[in-house]
């Protein structure tokens, strides 16, 4: 008898099925599935991945953004008695009085009326983020189909908040104009990009101010997260050091201000000046119980870094805020307060379409006569053509899209998709938008094409129904992913030529600067000069022996005249 052989085919699961329907239907066809090598499935796990790797911006944005004060004004703040245990109705007679609010109203302690403006306005800064973030992703996906995801920049977005606008409107310029100096930033960006003379001009910048800056930026936000505003407060004010170890409790906490004395005896604020956060320890150093919970959230998230675990930072952000949520407690972001019992009543609301009220729409053209106006403006601009260019780039390269041109496919329409994303960002009240370095989470899982970004895009609209929920991680939660933000942005400093001191002078004043100003500009002003200066002496040099050859050539008495015999001559 003739052997007979069974041949086994292996049955197709449903996944199969999907990818193979998806990857052969006009969306497959569209994207480019098979040409690119990969599949449905795995670009949703790609966008996935990408996605849990930069939540935390919803959060971090807003709250950094807040710190400007948005459209918040003394009008929102709310006269007061004299003495403050005492009801506004009840302030009477002559040892009380009503106290009408002025410039003060915004700074410690902060008004009731202006607190309330700024939490409206966090919550108003979570939804344009989302928003912001859903549109960039979007448009990258459909337009550039590549798989890179979108969102409010980290380093502009605390330039925007503590160099241009200051910490509750203390800055140059009011929030409206800053806006509005992003706006005409991104139709600048935009222009720019379409033309094709956004790489060129990039290239302008000298390169060690170029690679440092990303460093300068990264210490400027690992400086803000271990600051009380935003982070987990670690570092404090000292009158004699400037800065010292901190983190004592909010009770032994103080506000400082400049302030004159009178010959009549009275104290007033110091004309332009403005009252601090409570950044002063009178005592209790390393005694503060948020401290130590934002320490445990850093340790989560850098214990998830070093084993590569998708989502580190949202563990970490998770962790500490759901420990906060608890109420009566030392770490509570709820305190037994007005403003606590309002924060913890909208808290339990958990899913809300929040509107956008205070930041929609409200550019405002008045004020471009400053030269803070054009600084900053021209600032955006140089920060988003490095960041974006430069991160652009590094993720094309990542995916293998490169070519040895040194472009890939896609890239106008990438270069254009966060130029327009910058323009709707600035219109929803947010800071510049940009590619985000964490889309490489994305890529390592096989993400190729556009389907991941659109992916992302899917997340960011279901966070804009969770706005109770994001409007209450407190700052001690954001603080550790700015640190460790930092220590991924430091990662560029290996790129600088150490040996040659032209390029390490200038990238380190650039670095240093940053942070210290507390101001991405006055950083790149820094590096750019200092690489001048020492640069101008072989400039002059150059310019000498390229005039002698002209000469000496014109004369005719020297023919092909080299560098060597032009240094002899002279």
């Amino acid at each position: 008898m003739a052997a007979q052989v069974q041949l086994q085919t292996h049955k197709p699961s449903l996944l199969d099925r999907l990818n193979f329907f998806v990857a052969n239907s006009r969306v497959g066809k569209r994207f480019k599935l098979t040409e690119r090598n990969t599949s449905f499935t795995t670009e949703l796990r790609a966008g996935t991945a990408t996605f849990l790797t930069m939540a935390y911006i919803l959060a971090v944005n807003a709250s950094i953004l807040a710190d400007s004060g948005g459209t918040c004004s003394v009008s929102d703040c709310l006269p007061l008695c004299s003495d403050p245990n005492i009801p506004l109705s009840h302030c009477t007679g002559p040892s009380h009085r009503i106290m009408q609010p002025d410039d003060s109203c915004k700074f410690p302690p902060v008004n009731p009326g202006y607190a309330a403006c700024l939490q409206k306005t966090r919550k108003d800064l979570i939804v344009a983020t989302a928003a912001s973030s859903l549109i960039g992703c979007a448009i990258m996906g459909i337009s550039a189909n590549l798989p890179l995801a979108l969102a409010p920049g980290m380093g502009a977005n605390a330039y925007f908040a503590y160099s241009v606008v200051g910490f509750h409107g203390s800055g140059h310029i009011p929030y409206e104009t800053a806006l509005t100096a992003i706006f005409m930033e991104g139709l600048l960006f935009l222009f720019i990009s379409a033309i094709g003379f956004r790489a060129k001009l990039a290239k302008l910048v000298p390169r060690p101010v170029r690679v440092s800056s990303s460093a300068g930026i990264g210490l400027f936000l690992a400086f803000i997260g271990l600051q009380n505003n935003q982070g987990i407060g670690l570092i404090g004010y000292s009158p004699s050091t400037l800065v010292t170890l901190g983190a004592c409790p909010r009770s032994s906490r103080a506000a400082l201000a400049p302030v004159i004395t009178a010959a009549n005896g009275t104290v007033s604020l110091l004309p332009g000046g403005s009252v601090s956060d409570d950044i002063l320890c009178l005592n209790n150093r390393m005694e503060s119980p948020t401290l130590w919970l934002g320490m445990v959230g850093f340790v989560i998230i850098a214990y998830c870094l070093v084993k590569n675990i998708k989502g580190a930072m949202i563990y970490g952000v998770v962790f500490v805020t759901v420990i906060s949520w608890f109420r009566n407690t030392p770490v509570t972001v709820f305190p037994n307060s007005e403003l606590g019992d309002s924060g913890y009543e909208y808290f339990k609301k958990v899913v809300e379409v929040h509107v956008i009220e205070s930041t929609l729409g409200v550019l405002k053209f008045k004020g471009m006569n400053k030269g803070s106006f054009w600084e900053a403006l021209f600032t955006f601009l140089y920060v988003d053509i490095l960041d974006t260019t430069g991160t652009l780039y590094s993720m094309a390269r990542f995916a293998g899209f490169v070519d040895l041109n040194g472009d890939f496919e896609g890239q106008y329409f990438a270069f254009l998709s966060d130029a327009v994303s910058i323009v709707v960002g600035s219109l929803l009240g947010t800071s510049p938008v940009t590619t985000f370095i964490e889309s490489s989470t994305g890529i390592r899982e096989g993400g190729r094409t556009g389907l991941t970004a659109l992916t992302v895009a899917m997340f960011f609209f279901l966070a804009l129904f969770f706005t109770p929920l994001l409007a209450s991680i407190p700052a001690w939660a954001v603080g550790p992913p700015l640190i460790l933000v930092g220590v991924m942005m430091m990662r560029c400093v290996v790129e600088i030529k150490w040996d040659d001191m032209r390029e390490a002078i200038p990238a380190f004043v650039t670095m240093l600067l940053m942070p210290l100003t507390y101001s991405i500009a006055y950083g790149l002003i820094g590096g750019i000069g200092t690489y001048v200066v020492l640069h101008v002496w072989d400039w002059g040099e150059e310019i000498v022996k390229r005039y002698v050859i002209k000469k000496v050539n014109e004369n005719g008495s020297v023919s092909d005249v080299g560098d060597n015999k032009v240094v002899q001559v002279l």
